[in-house]
């Protein structure tokens, strides 16, 4: 299981709610990518941690992983950056991507956590 705890949140993350896209970022996040990115710092983690028919549990909201891009974990791993599209159906997911259902976008708040098991 992955817990991390969110730190920051861009000004332009609720912009990206009508996409529902977030896009998650460690405290290594460059200035120019903070306004779009949710920043958290890990509390409990392990290495590739996405996994097809897993979950991702954000506050009391419940997701499950659809599909996940060939660069995600190592993304993740590395840089604590994933993109997750909330997505009900199926769709071509990009490299550093996962698609995950249903298709709701989270509420969520600084020191909130985020947890991927």
């Amino acid at each position: 299981m992955v817990r991390i705890k969110i730190t920051d949140i861009g000004e332009m993350v609720p912009a990206f709610e009508e996409e529902k896209l977030l896009i998650l970022f460690g405290q290594q996040v460059t200035a120019e990518l903070l306004p779009i990115c949710v920043v958290h710092e890990p509390v409990e983690i392990e290495k590739s941690p996405l996994k097809a028919n897993g979950k991702i549990k954000i506050n009391q909201q419940e997701y499950h992983i659809q599909s996940i891009g060939d660069a995600a974990n190592q993304n993740f791993d590395e840089l604590g950056h994933i993109s997750i599209y909330f997505r009900n159906e199926e769709t071509e997911v990009l490299p550093g991507a996962i698609v995950a259902s249903p298709e709701v976008f989270p509420s969520f708040s600084i020191g909130d956590f985020i947890d991927i098991y």
